[in-house]
């Protein structure tokens, strides 16, 4: 790979994840705050300053990695902070923090397909180095906040899904099921590569997300006009 596919690469997948992850942090906040808990906002991060958010290996230093070595790209910023006790209704309304970044992410990948149809219109499908520039973005964009949407979604914590699951258990066995989420970062690190190196058949990613991810991305295009 050249130089100029590298910085096409690195363009093309690195903005709009990190717009993606970025929505997905200020959501969790934005909503957390509507319901009673403002330790986003006191903390200032309910920002969609990059900046902010950024994590040194999530949000920039794996992703670059993957984009350059064709790897499917993914990556987080640092958590927004939610103070589950200062919402006005802890148990059912965290769970519905937990589904706002989830949720944002489903809304900016339909934003997303509809800018495609829209540049596909006005530029009448011609493939110059700008629209080829925007689309690719788009395109992306789409797969990005799916994956993220999809991915947080497990019923795991601490993603997003194990915040659901938490809320919807009996709380004796809500709050043992909430102890796991102490082990986040070794339990990415086992759905992410630990698993897939041991057997295919375990890769939650290729087996779950993925095939998901690309179902959803196929119903966007069709909802908008596009694909067949």
């Amino acid at each position: 790979m050249d130089i100029a596919q590298i910085v096409w690469t690195i363009a093309v997948w690195l903005v709009p994840l990190v717009i993606a992850i970025v929505f997905h942090e200020v959501a969790h906040g934005v909503v957390a705050n509507w319901l009673g808990d403002p330790t986003a906002a006191e903390q200032r991060r309910l920002t969609f300053n990059p900046v902010r958010h950024a994590d040194p290996i999530g949000t920039v230093a794996l992703p670059l990695v993957l984009a350059v070595s064709g790897a499917p790209v993914f990556g987080w910023a640092k958590p927004v902070p939610v103070d589950a006790r200062r919402l006005r209704n802890p148990r059912w309304h965290m769970v519905l923090v937990a589904l706002a970044g989830p949720g944002i992410n489903l809304l900016l990948a339909l934003t997303a397909a509809l800018l495609i149809a829209v540049v596909s219109t006005v530029t009448g499908g011609e493939a110059g180095i700008v629209s080829r520039f925007l689309v690719s973005n788009l395109i992306n964009f789409v797969l990005i906040n799916l994956f993220l949407a999809v991915f947080n979604l497990l019923p795991v914590p601490p993603f997003d899904g194990g915040h659901v699951v938490e809320g919807l258990l009996p709380r004796p066995l809500a709050h043992r099921y909430a102890q796991l989420g102490r082990f986040g970062i070794p339990v990415l690190l086992l759905l992410l590569l630990v698993l897939p190196m041991l057997s295919p058949q375990l890769n939650v990613v290729e087996r779950v997300v993925s095939p998901i991810v690309f179902g959803l991305a196929e119903a966007l295009l069709r909802l908008v006009g596009l694909g067949g």
